[in-house]
């Protein structure tokens, strides 16, 4: 047989009209590759929730405005102007002016950095001392679990804004005392969420495996009950984040937070009461923020849980 009609029958499928081309195999994706597909199903999932791509935008105009308020307004928001007192809301005044004349806008963007760094405070403060307590709570078990499971219970049991106003009569006023009583106030969810998830993670099969192969208690804790017990309290540290903004400005509407002239955002809404049938700008813009930030959290929070829930 000659070498030209071999290679004609190695080369031709009968079945095909044109020259026979091997299948290709299949090889690994690569990183730019999977990077590429990353990107397009975000794409897709924020694509499907217009409401979360709102609340993200909501919440980084708000750390924006805590962060460098001077971004958004260039004017002061102490300095005011007494002939443009009591303007309605304009291109030169967004949200309009006080009753000194001084810019609205501006001290709403101002007072997000005192708003939300007592927010933080609670938070932090709550985050830690409760989930110290739930951790302990439910992995040593026992008469802790019993003795510290009851006191939370007493904390349940009493309103958080009544507790705080208990503690914040203590600690005296002030951004950072408010956040202190707030804190304290919400130490009880976190501790019981904790516990809870403890207590699930405890009774997997690989904390069991750790604990029968002579692993330490604090290996165990470290490695295996910790990382599989943290996720829903960074939820719920979301969700308390709007409860917190809430308590603090509620806190500074009833004269607790910084004093005068500090443009809190509960002091804002405070400072308008007096104007409300000739004003309705001093109390409805500034409470519309705190509302769309409240939201804007929640919503967040809600898809934090979803993804979260999903991953287990």
């Amino acid at each position: 047989m000659s070498d030209s009609l071999l290679n004609g029958l190695v080369t031709t499928d009968p079945l095909r009209t044109g020259p026979y081309r091997p299948r290709q195999i299949q090889t690994e994706p690569t990183q730019a590759g999977t990077a590429i597909s990353t990107r397009r199903r975000a794409l897709r999932f924020f694509a499907r929730r217009p409401g979360l791509v709102l609340a993200i935008l909501v919440i980084a105009v708000m750390l924006v405005a805590a962060g460098f308020p001077d971004l958004l307004s260039g004017q002061d928001p102490l300095a005011g102007i007494p002939r443009e007192k009591l303007q309605g809301p304009n291109p030169q005044h967004l949200f309009g002016t006080d009753e000194l004349g001084r810019d609205l806008f501006s001290r709403v963007a101002h007072g997000a950095a005192l708003s939300l760094k007592a927010t933080v405070i609670a938070v932090a403060l709550a985050g830690a001392v409760g989930g110290f307590i739930g951790l302990l709570a439910g992995f040593v078990g026992g008469w802790a679990d019993q003795v510290l499971m009851r006191v939370i219970d007493v904390l349940l049991a009493i309103p958080a804004l009544l507790l705080s106003l208990a503690l914040i009569t203590a600690l005296g006023y002030g951004t950072v005392k408010i956040a202190v009583a707030v804190g304290a106030a919400i130490v009880a969810n976190f501790a019981r969420l904790m516990r809870a998830e403890v207590l699930r993670v405890r009774q997997a099969v690989y904390v069991e495996a750790a604990h029968s192969i002579g692993a330490r208690w604090y290996s165990v804790l470290a490695r295996h009950v910790l990382p599989n017990a943290y996720g829903p309290v960074l939820v719920l540290a979301t969700l308390e984040f709007g409860v917190a903004i809430l308590s603090v400005s509620a806190l500074s509407f009833l004269g607790y937070g910084a004093p005068a002239p500090a443009p809190e955002w509960g002091a804002l809404v405070a400072d308008g009461r007096s104007y409300l049938a000739t004003a309705w700008w001093l109390t409805t813009l500034p409470g519309l923020t705190v509302a769309a930030t409240v939201l804007a959290l929640n919503r967040i929070s809600r898809a934090l849980d979803g993804e979260w829930t999903a991953g287990r």
